[in-house]
């Protein structure tokens, strides 16, 4: 086993904080990410950072300048449509499959996922209503997709999910924090249950693909916004 205090387990430290902090947005996109400021920031060696970033741009997160400096990758609305139907369409399948597949333990962690993320309502500030909301969020969704039992897919999903995730962010930020739009979410989480737990599963595949791609208007809006 690898040691904690090693430099391999220091880089992959870094490279889930570097990769959470270009998701969340610490990096603007199209921000030039500067060593010196990195090494302070994450305190790792040149070496390893360069590493680090090698996976990042191997992920479309980071982009490379001159071959010699690198950059957040830059967003659009024309990225953001397309990762986002892929996506969804991607789960869509996945939750059919898990519809099929699914046995009395995926129920199980579908209902009790479910129950937590009901109590979101029980945090005070806005910033823990939004790692709260999304990390629960994304818990419930995890349960529903554990069942299709397809590594491969899994995987193909988790990648979506990351190329996704910035604009996703644009999209919490501006709504988690409305009671109208949490209430809206609930309902399709509860329609959604339904249809899982009857094993529904071609009215739980299109639930979903209606589900996911609910946020593309409110997020090309945001974009055209920024843009201006």
């Amino acid at each position: 086993m690898t040691p904690l205090s090693s430099p391999e387990s220091g880089a992959e430290s870094v490279y889930h904080r570097l990769k959470t902090d270009i998701l969340r947005g610490h990096y603007p996109p199209g921000e030039k990410l500067l060593m010196s400021e990195l090494k302070s920031r994450y305190a790792l060696g040149v070496g390893p950072l360069r590493e680090v970033l090698s996976r990042l741009v191997a992920e479309h997160l980071v982009g490379v300048v001159n071959q010699k400096g690198y950059r957040v990758a830059t967003m659009s609305v024309e990225e953001m449509s397309d990762v986002y139907e892929a996506r969804a369409r991607l789960e869509a399948v996945i939750v059919e499959m898990a519809v099929e597949r699914g046995d009395d333990e995926w129920e199980a962690r579908i209902v009790a996922t479910a129950h937590t993320l009901t109590k979101v309502a029980e945090v005070h500030t806005p910033q823990e209503m939004i790692e709260l909301w999304d990390a629960r969020h994304k818990a419930f969704h995890d349960a529903i997709a554990s069942g299709c039992g397809s590594k491969s897919l899994l995987q193909a999903r988790a990648f979506l999910m990351d190329q996704a995730e910035r604009y996703r962010q644009l999209w919490l930020k501006r709504t988690v924090l409305s009671e109208d739009a949490l209430h809206i979410k609930r309902e399709e989480h509860a329609v959604l249950m339904d249809a899982l737990l009857k094993r529904e599963a071609k009215a739980a595949s299109q639930l979903v693909l209606h589900h996911l791609l609910t946020p593309v208007p409110l997020i090309q809006e945001i974009i055209a916004a920024e843009n201006r």
